[in-house]
């Protein structure tokens, strides 16, 4: 773990905030930060955009790695941690070992898609060349009521 508990709490925020700005907006609650770890420093944010866009590939990871790649002018985000308030699902999973992302942290597990313990395990197969470190169950309450609250709404509403 290269941050204290405290900071990571305090990261984790950040992204949950992500997370809230996207259900304002009518897409899933998932939201993302990457920060440099050398630094302490947010490097990118990213939240949901599929429904914005009508395009499959931009969840919260994908965009904010984009953003970061874009903010450090390399597609490798070594010494970065990534916080997103959902397991990574397959295709984020491997964004994240493509962009030698040192750390993940993560709130809910999702039993549905993630890729980080919950369904496979992408980030620990010892078959790609890099694994980050993974720290799984960060607020992860919050995070999970976000979902819930979402869907429930959505469920109401029909």
């Amino acid at each position: 773990m290269i941050f204290t508990e405290e900071k990571i709490n305090s990261y984790m925020d950040l992204a949950l905030n992500e997370a809230k700005k996207a259900g304002e907006r009518k897409e899933v609650p998932i939201g993302c930060i990457i920060v440099d770890n050398q630094t302490g420093e947010v490097i990118s944010v990213g939240s949901n955009e599929r429904e914005e866009t009508q395009n499959a590939i931009k969840h919260a990871e994908i965009i904010a790695i984009e953003a970061a790649c874009a903010k450090v002018g390399s597609w490798r985000l070594e010494h970065t941690s990534l916080f997103v308030t959902l397991e990574p699902c397959p295709m984020c999973a491997g964004a994240i070992i493509n962009s030698r992302i040192e750390e993940v942290i993560f709130g809910a597990s999702d039993p549905k898609a993630g890729s980080a313990g919950s369904i496979n395990n992408l980030l620990a197969e010892t078959r790609y060349n890099h694994q980050p470190e993974v720290l799984s169950g960060v607020k992860e309450q919050e995070a999970g009521d976000l979902l819930r609250n979402f869907f429930r709404e959505i469920r109401r509403k029909k």
